[in-house]
């Protein structure tokens, strides 16, 4: 027969010593708890170029990310990266070394635009999810493979531009938010024109991203993987203008002021407008022949859709009078002016818009599609994309929405799938 268990308080006291001390040797980010989010809950995730823009990807861009690795295919800017970074973060010149790892969760994609649809779809083929930088894609045809990478391997991707859910509108002066409420009930009629230009407070920092037409070959640095950093783009001389700082004013790599700005802009109005599940009909430029290869101004690019809605890019700053919005029954002026009398009272008995998902790490871990994605990131990046179309062949263009093909226009067509120096290709 067994003793009974006796359990003396000395026992007691002794036995909760031991435990106490166990658990005062383990650290508490490991335990969880109020406020400390356990090593299982955090997401992980590398940064694939680290030029001026990448180096904010770092900390300052999706900080509760735990970062784990840096890749570049300049030795400065990957030196000077890491850097700024702690002994557990592990630098790279190939982003398929970086894809390779099963510890990254999330891969940040601040490259030349020329590279996001590339490094966005190897990224979902290796199971991770994806943070871009604007504008999503340098062609449409880049943008629908994107598109369907993401569907085709259920990843999560997030384009970085947030004006849409958060911050006050560049000019305007108060968040999108509130302008889609007084859009969306009506308080300035239908259909609407919208101008984005210097009098309304966007400026498409035409000067600042022109390409040069006059460059001479120089020799490469030798920090600089010259042929990986043009990837699939032409093979073209190097000279210090193409690259880093001041490659948006080249073609073959990005748009200029487009490029730059224009999902900045255009994403936010496309909310505003609820054109997330359409495309315009028609797109004219106002320009001087362009260069082949370097960008050069713009006059005034006027996008329409098939209701009447009209997007104005104003490239001269000519209209000093414009409205940000002008409808039948109303206007919207820089600093939210208004000729509808108590337009911020009216607005605020008037109900919200659908609510969004615009916590990125909520969206990776429940899966859900986050507020700005490749979907509705696809349609406003084609906004753009149709604009430098229209820039680069200087006429009237017709678009077909449902079929997002340009109607009996072979040239311009040919623009939307751009053949990639080999051994680059688009395989979803």
């Amino acid at each position: 027969m067994n003793k009974p268990c006796q359990f003396t308080r000395r026992d007691f006291l002794r036995t909760s010593l031991v435990a106490s001390a166990a658990i005062s040797l383990v650290p508490r980010h490991v335990l969880g708890g109020p406020g400390v989010t356990p090593p299982s809950e955090i997401l992980t995730k590398a940064v694939i170029g680290v030029g001026s823009m990448g180096r904010a990807h770092l900390s300052s861009i999706n900080p509760t990310a735990k970062l784990l690795a840096v890749c570049d295919v300049d030795a400065k800017h990957l030196q000077a990266a890491l850097s700024k970074c702690g002994p557990e973060v592990k630098g790279y010149r190939d982003f398929r070394e970086v894809l390779a790892r099963k510890d990254i969760d999330i891969v940040h994609i601040p490259t030349p635009p020329h590279w996001h649809a590339l490094i966005s779809i190897a990224a979902a083929k290796a199971g991770k999810d994806i943070w871009c930088e604007k504008p999503l894609s340098r062609t449409i045809g880049e943008g629908e493979a994107v598109k369907a990478a993401m569907a085709k391997y259920r990843r999560i991707f997030r384009l970085n531009t947030w004006f849409r859910f958060e911050g006050a509108f560049y000019g305007v002066g108060v968040p999108v938010r509130l302008i889609k409420k007084a859009v969306q009930n009506g308080l300035f009629g239908w259909p609407l024109k919208v101008t984005l230009g210097g009098p309304t407070g966007f400026d498409w920092k035409q000067n600042e991203w022109c390409g040069r037409t006059d460059l001479t070959p120089q020799p490469v640095p030798p920090e600089l993987d010259y042929d990986f950093w043009l990837g699939p783009a032409p093979k073209k001389p190097y000279h210090p203008h193409r690259v880093h700082g001041t490659f948006r004013g080249y073609w073959d790599y990005d748009g200029g002021g487009l490029g730059d700005m224009g999902q900045h802009y255009l994403d936010p109005v496309q909310y505003l407008l609820d054109k997330d599940n359409e495309s315009p009909v028609r797109i004219e430029a106002d320009t001087d022949p362009q260069d082949p290869d370097a960008v050069q101004p713009w006059r005034r690019i006027s996008i329409r859709y098939a209701d009447g809605c009209e997007i104005i890019f104003d490239g001269e700053n000519k209209d000093k009078e414009a409205a940000f919005i002008a409808g039948p029954e109303g206007k919207l002026f820089r600093d939210f002016e208004s000729d509808i009398p108590n337009l911020r009272a009216k607005i605020q008995s008037l109900p919200d818009p659908e609510p969004q998902l615009t916590d990125f790490i909520q969206a990776v871990k429940t899966r859900q599609k986050f507020a700005l994605n490749e979907v509705n990131g696809h349609r406003s990046c084609t906004l753009v994309n149709l604009a430098k179309i229209a820039v680069q062949t200087g006429r009237v263009l017709h678009f077909d929405p449902k079929k997002q093909r340009f109607i009996h226009d072979k040239q311009a067509n040919a623009l939307i799938h751009q053949p990639m120096r080999k051994p680059w290709k688009l395989r979803v």
